[in-house]
């Protein structure tokens, strides 16, 4: 079993590993999200993820872009210490950092057969949607209902009676 570490890969290499993989005959799933703490509800999205094909890669949004997305006070985790922490998990085989404000140029790029999304999202609502059509990448919706928080846990633990 690969390190958590050996797991984070740049575009460029992870392109070679996909092909690699595809000339196997796997099928590739691609899931994404800022991951700024996790909870059960990321473990439910890539292992569900994971059962849309054979190899799960999970691009983390950068510090940068999780800044834009949940304005300021994130993210909580560093980027290098997200991207590990996503890539401990035994479901995920290859993690990627990306810095746009959505996975278009990734699923470009890498071309996975399916794109996982969480159940906040319906097929039609993902925003890569058009971007997924036009590639030929099935859309998945995956994991359990969105009744999960990075932020209400992180409220949750600030109003929280400290000793």
């Amino acid at each position: 079993m690969l390190s958590a570490e050996s797991k984070i890969a740049t575009r460029e290499a992870l392109r070679e590993l996909l092909a690699e993989h595809r000339r196997c005959g796997k099928k590739i799933v691609l899931a994404n999200g800022c991951f700024d703490t996790l909870h059960v509800g990321h473990t439910r999205y890539l292992e569900g993820a994971l059962r849309e094909g054979d190899i799960l890669v999970v691009a983390v949004n950068s510090d940068s872009s999780v800044c834009v997305l949940k304005g300021p006070g994130r993210p909580i985790l560093p980027e290098a210490a997200r991207a590990l922490l996503v890539g401990a998990f035994r479901a995920v085989d290859y993690v990627v950092l990306f810095s746009e404000p959505n996975v278009e140029a990734l699923l470009t790029e890498l071309r996975p057969d399916v794109h996982a999304k969480g159940t906040d999202y319906t097929a039609e609502s993902v925003p890569e949607h058009a971007t997924s059509v036009r590639l030929g990448i099935r859309v998945a919706i995956v994991g359990d209902p969105k009744n999960h928080s990075t932020r209400e846990f992180i409220d949750s633990v600030r109003k929280a009676p400290h000793a």
